[in-house]
């Protein structure tokens, strides 16, 4: 069945993510529901449509369109299905860095231990939050792939796709690991330019565009310059969240703005602040950045520190170089309307952002 849309309207295709997401999730549904499951059921239905900016499957839905494919419910449940993938990363990564909440909640760890205190259960609830959530990150990877397996599209573009989806997952897990050795390292931008661009940018833009293109059949060569648009912003965006992830209002962000600090999260905008601060903000980055027990007036002289040092307005341009060149790529790419349009709207949405 084709469904007709308002041409780039995001809001309207993030309606029928979550539509398609929230089928498919009920199709999970224990059939007893006295099978002991029926907790975790519930916790990642409300994790996985609780909101989020879709991105993800918004790329992959005008990256088949942009290459002829039909709008339609295959491809948004093909694209959907990259929700449940971004849902498995953002379980383990609150989990490895020990937030306490995500989108305006409590991360799904902190609901598990909290779930074990209430009950009285033996043993430590904290572990038990970890293990519950690491399991539930799990299941959602598994669901992704059934998910984009089952979306109705031809089993042969859909082998294609399969192989952008599994270099997309190294990918992050490769990033994930890098992320953990920056931390334990010597924190350089360099270091932490990598990190972002495996990651986050990779996941966030490039693949899910080519994934998108890949199932409409676009050529190698055309999948291979979409990367030229994908990257640069994807690295935007995650240097976006750096900065808010600092600076951000947690009541717009739905998440702490001491998180990044407190772990001593290896972003670039750390890592440039640590080079430009001088001696005595280095020494006293040191101090402050990673104290698990950072408060407020820590935080806020941090954030001193980090402006005195030209390290917010050098992430700034960095956003802003990085959007042109996606703009610039895009141009020169040979995409059908409306695809150009709405990945035109998506690249001001990707950098200018509050949340």
């Amino acid at each position: 069945m084709t469904v007709t849309v308002a041409p780039t309207d995001p809001a309207l295709l993030r309606e029928r993510v979550d539509a398609a997401l929230a089928a498919f999730l009920r199709r999970r549904i224990p059939a007893r529901p006295d099978d002991g499951t029926a907790a975790v059921h519930a916790e990642l239905r409300r994790f996985v449509l609780a909101g989020g900016k879709r991105l993800r499957p918004l790329f992959c839905y005008w990256g088949w369109r942009g290459f002829g494919g039909p709008d339609g419910t295959p491809i948004v449940v093909a694209a959907a299905a990259l929700e449940l993938f971004h849902a498995f990363a953002l379980i383990h990564d609150d989990i490895l860095d020990r937030s306490d909440r995500r989108r305006g909640r409590p991360t799904l760890h902190r609901v598990f231990a909290e779930l074990h205190t209430r009950s009285g259960w033996r043993g430590d609830p904290q572990r038990y939050g970890r293990q519950a959530a690491v399991l539930c990150g799990d299941l959602c990877a598994a669901w992704s792939g059934q998910m984009f397996h089952g979306c109705g599209l031809d089993p042969e573009r859909l082998r294609s796709g399969h192989a952008v989806l599994a270099r997309m997952r190294t990918e992050v897990i490769a990033g994930e690991y890098l992320d953990l050795a920056a931390a334990a390292g010597n924190g350089s931008p360099a270091a932490a330019l990598a990190v972002v661009r495996l990651k986050t940018a990779r996941y966030t833009v490039t693949r899910p565009v080519q994934l998108g293109a890949v199932l409409a059949g676009a050529d190698d060569p055309t999948v291979a310059a979409l990367a030229h648009f994908g990257d640069p912003l994807g690295d935007a965006f995650q240097l976006r969240d750096d900065l808010l992830g600092v600076f951000g209002d947690p009541a717009v962000t739905g998440k702490s703005n001491l998180d990044d600090l407190r772990e001593g999260k290896p972003t670039v905008l750390l890592a440039l602040a640590r080079e430009a601060a001088g001696p005595a903000g280095r020494e006293r980055l040191h101090r402050l950045v990673g104290d698990p027990g950072l408060d407020g007036a820590g935080a806020a002289e941090v954030r001193r520190i980090i402006e005195a040092s030209g390290a917010r307005a050098a992430v700034e341009r960095m956003i802003g170089v990085r959007a042109e060149l996606a703009r610039a790529a895009l141009d020169r790419l040979p995409l059908a309307e409306p695809a150009r349009a709405a990945l035109t709207g998506l690249v001001l949405r990707v950098v200018d952002r509050r949340r």
